[in-house]
Parts: structure tokens; sequence; C-alpha cells
């Protein structure tokens, strides 16, 4: 009886220290959940990559400027009269010599017959003067005066004629009506302005490039122009001349440029932007130029071998069209991180995700 109530006693502290235990073994448990330092330390990272290529690149400047006409003509009236007719409007395509427009000029034809009836009567004289004279019937003195006086009238009678001509206003030059500055009806006098033709065909552009970059540049040389209007196309425009002074002001030197626009789609006064390529790379090594960072004041890359990134010291050349010229450093055939390298060190673990393809820098093609 004394033992069973002993027992009874001690079941109360054997069960608690049973549950103590089940409890403290629960905490244990959890405490194998949390990660590990070490396994997240060799974790590979997701990366995207590029294989090294070889192709050609370009040295490039890019340069604003708006497009104008290469030729030009203010076409005045030149004689005072009434505007009759005007034949062409602003943008009607003209050529050299045509007739724009016609003033009233019935008193010049009419003092132009005066004179040329004139001038017939008096050479018909000159003619018959001149027989005598072979003949030895009038004197030397008496036949060369008549003679001076039909030159006289004759460079009349040419005037006259001229005056006459100005009454039909024609292009000087071959292009486009820019603009009509008279109407019918109108009366205008010697020296009004009466239209102003451009000559489109080819369009002149002065581009202003760093005095720095001043050995780089020559005439010859083709830049490709892109234009707002024209989303996508390309034109292309060459360099003709360069300045041989630099402007004080601005430190920088004048380039010309022609730009072909036989199919009229650009207009003067159309902002432009010039890539210039004035170098070229020849079969050089490059990779996207996003895969290189700066770290402690070097070029870095970071390359991928066998899931592991090495960091590698680069030599880099010129930047063009998104990719980096490599002068030394990397091989043919090396593969780089070009994203996903803000978390690596040399020697980390990468899982590549996907590869850019190189392309080679080709040169843009103008359109037509």
């Amino acid at each position: 009886m004394a033992r069973n109530e002993h027992l009874r006693h001690a079941l109360p502290v054997l069960l608690g220290i049973a549950l103590a235990g089940g409890f403290a073994a629960c905490g244990v448990g959890e405490a194998r959940l949390e990660p590990d330092p070490l396994a997240a330390a060799t974790t590979p990272l997701p990366v995207d990559t590029a294989t090294v290529a070889i192709s050609d690149l370009y040295a490039r400047y890019q340069a604003t400027s708006n497009v104008a006409a290469d030729g030009e003509a203010q076409v005045p009236a030149r004689i005072d009269g009434e505007v009759i007719e005007t034949l062409v409007e602003e943008g009607d395509r003209v050529v050299q010599g045509q007739v724009l427009a016609r003033i009233d000029a019935k008193r010049l034809k009419l003092r132009m017959q005066e004179a040329g009836a004139v001038l017939a009567q008096r050479e018909s004289e000159y003619r018959r003067q001149q027989q005598l004279a072979d003949r030895g019937l009038v004197s030397r003195a008496a036949f060369e005066s008549l003679e001076y006086e039909v030159a006289e009238l004759r460079a009349a009678y040419d005037i006259d004629r001229l005056n006459f001509s100005y009454s039909e206003i024609r292009a000087p030059i071959s292009g486009v009506v820019a603009a009509r500055h008279i109407r019918p009806g109108q009366h205008v006098k010697s020296g009004d302005l009466a239209f102003r033709i451009s000559d489109t065909s080819r369009l002149v552009a002065k581009l202003l490039l760093p005095q720095r970059e001043f050995a780089r540049f020559a005439a010859g040389q083709h830049a490709a122009l892109t234009v707002d209007a024209w989303p996508g196309a390309v034109f292309d425009a060459e360099i003709v001349r360069i300045s041989p002074t630099v402007d004080t002001a601005s430190g920088s030197i004048t380039a010309t440029a022609y730009v072909d626009n036989e199919d009229g789609r650009l207009a003067p006064g159309m902002f432009g932007r010039f890539d210039i390529r004035y170098e070229k790379h020849a079969a050089t090594l490059n990779i996207p130029a996003q895969s290189v960072v700066q770290e402690d004041g070097e070029s870095v890359v970071y390359r991928v071998d066998n899931g592991t990134a090495h960091r590698q010291p680069v030599e880099i050349g010129i930047v063009a069209n998104g990719r980096a010229e490599v002068l030394s450093g990397l091989a043919d055939g090396d593969v780089v991180v070009v994203s996903g390298s803000g978390g690596l060190r040399d020697g980390s673990q990468v899982v590549a995700l996907g590869e850019q393809r190189p392309g080679a820098d080709r040169a843009p093609q103008a359109t037509s």
C-alpha cells in the first residue's frame, strides 16, 4: 500500500520530465530548417553571357544640324508693269528657263517694233551706200558715219528687245517654287521680288566638329543621316569639305556635308542626326559594351569557365554600336558575363540563363 502511494506521487514528476524532453526535441528539429550559410554561398548566380566575337568596328562621331537647299535663287521682276498672269504655284517643280509669270509690256513691244523699223531702214541705206563706196562714188567718211549710225541703232534695238523679253519672268535655275510673292493684277516695279526657287535635289548641312578630332575627319567620308519625319530611313551624306580654321567662340571646326535628295523626301529646314564613320577597325575582337565594368580604376570583365566567373582586367579600344573593342585580356571564343555581374566576385559560381549573339558592325544602308 505504501509503495503504490509512492508511485502515485512520482508519476506527475516523471510525466513533466518526459514532456520537457519532448519540447526540447522539437526545438532542435526547428533549428535544422534554417539555411546553411555555407550552402547559400555556393549557390550559382544567374547571368547572361556572350562569346567574344571577331568583326569590323567603326569609330563614330555623331553630330546634329538642319539641312538646307544647296541652290536657291531670288527671282525679281526686271521691268515695271502690271502682272497679267502667273503660271506656277508654291511647291511646283520648274526647270531652268521656264516662264513663271508675265507682265504687261505693250508699250515695250511697240518701242521695240519702232526701233526695229528704223534699224531696217538704215540698214537698207547702209547696203546701198556700201555698193557706192565700193565703186568710189561716195566719200569714205560719209560711209563710215552711216556705219556707226547703223551699229548704234542695232544696239538700241537689242536693248528694247531685251527689255521686252523681261515681260516674261523665267526660272534662273531648276528646282521647286519655295515662295510666290506676286499675283495677277498687281503692279510691280523693277527689282521687286517675284519668286523664290530652291534646288532641293541636293541638300547641304553644316556640321560642327570638336577641334580635338580635327585629324580624324576628311573630305570624302560618309555619314548616315536620320530625320524624325522618316522613322527608320537612313539617307547617305558625304563630307565634301572641312574648314581649315577653328571657331574661337565654340572651339569647333565646320564640315560641309551634301545629302542626295533626288526623290524629294527631305525638305530644307529639317533637323537631322549625322552618324559619321571616320575610322574602321577590321576583324577586331569585341564584346557587348555593357559587359565591361569599372572596378578599382580599371576596366574589368567576368570570364566564365566551367560555371565559374573569373575577374579579368581588359584593355578597351573604341566603343561603337553597343560593342567594345578588346585590345588585350581576352581571346576569341571566351565567354563573358553581360548582365548580372553586380554581385560577382572572382571565383563565383554562375549559371548562364542566355547568350547574346554577336553581330558585325555593318554600314547603314541608305534608302532611296
